[in-house]
């Protein structure tokens, strides 16, 4: 079976001569778009060659794809539109792109631009890479492809580098892993596999539930892995960073008030609270100006598929 092209469509608050220069020039694409970290334009020998480029991709441990192509641009004035095309190859064994094709389209639409792309490629590695391309990497590369389009919107509306945007993402997605985890280990850990170390002994001390305190333990340890859990499908939605800091503060204030003997344990309630609370404050303050991929259209349209582009 056929994979279906990457197809990728974003409305942007520019001017089309902005548009362009960010897309046109190697200097500036490289900066927005993860999928390249080098592009460099080779010199031609006649103004009306094809423009041929060169590009490199870094795929960590020291290993980058690298790969050759040719573009060209044509415009139709009366209709507001910009096209430019490529073709690209990677003559690297290991590369899973053997080569492809594909297009870049500007279109104006009222006071917005739409960006849209679609490419497809050949893979290497027989029915091995297919199957790979098919279940993992198409996915990713159109993923990337999308998240790319739209930190490039964020670059030209908001006027924030893409290197200070993707500072964020890193700050904010770390905040989110880490939030996951500690509440999965406060929710297993001490209330689920080990109440007897000491958390059943504070709600005992508390003598708010009397018989009913080991329940009452499981069932805020399930909320809490729940939290987690929550926690990274909501990451972007601010409010459940309010939430977390508010359950942060009713879980640690009877504890403290009740027992303030443990404030002079190396280990207490306080000293998980706040790192807790400022992880939260820096995935809430990082999650402005996020990138998402889902803001982008992954469909065309049915005209657009009629008229074939």
């Amino acid at each position: 079976m056929k994979n279906k092209p990457i197809y990728v469509e974003l409305e942007i608050g520019c001017t089309m001569d902005e548009l362009w220069e960010h897309t046109q020039d190697p200097r500036l694409h490289e900066q927005w778009d993860l999928r390249f970290s080098e592009i460099q334009y080779l010199p031609r020998k006649y103004e009306s060659d094809m423009q041929s480029f060169h590009y490199e991709t870094r795929i960590g441990f020291g290993l980058k794809i690298a790969g050759t192509g040719e573009t060209s641009i044509s415009s139709a004035p009366s209709t507001g539109t910009r096209m430019s095309t490529l073709a690209f190859a990677s003559e690297q064994r290991f590369s899973l792109i053997r080569k492809g094709a594909g297009y870049w389209k500007y279109k104006e639409s009222g006071d917005q631009l739409t960006f849209m792309t679609l490419f497809d490629y050949q893979t290497r590695f027989g029915f091995a890479g297919r199957f790979l391309d098919r279940h993992l990497f198409r996915p990713l590369f159109g993923y990337a492809t999308a998240w790319s389009f739209d930190r490039l919107r964020i670059w030209l509306e908001e006027r924030i580098p893409p290197s200070v945007i993707a500072e964020r993402a890193l700050i904010h997605y770390l905040s989110v892993i880490l939030i996951m985890l500690l509440w999965l280990y406060e929710g297993l850990v001490p209330k689920l596999l080990f109440p007897e170390a000491g958390e059943l002994y504070l709600l005992r001390k508390l003598g708010w539930f009397e018989g009913s305190e080991l329940r009452l333990i499981q069932l805020i340890g399930i909320l809490e892995m729940g939290l987690g859990g929550i926690t990274v499908v909501w990451h972007r939605k601010k409010g459940i960073y309010i939430v977390q800091a508010m359950l942060l503060f009713l879980l640690t204030a009877p504890i403290v008030l009740f027992d303030p003997e443990l404030l002079a344990a190396p280990f207490n309630p306080i000293t998980l609270a706040l790192p807790m609370l400022g992880l939260c404050l820096t995935a809430y303050w990082s999650s402005r100006y996020l990138p998402q991929a889902n803001r982008c259209k992954r469909k065309r349209s049915p005209l657009l598929r009629k008229e074939g582009v």
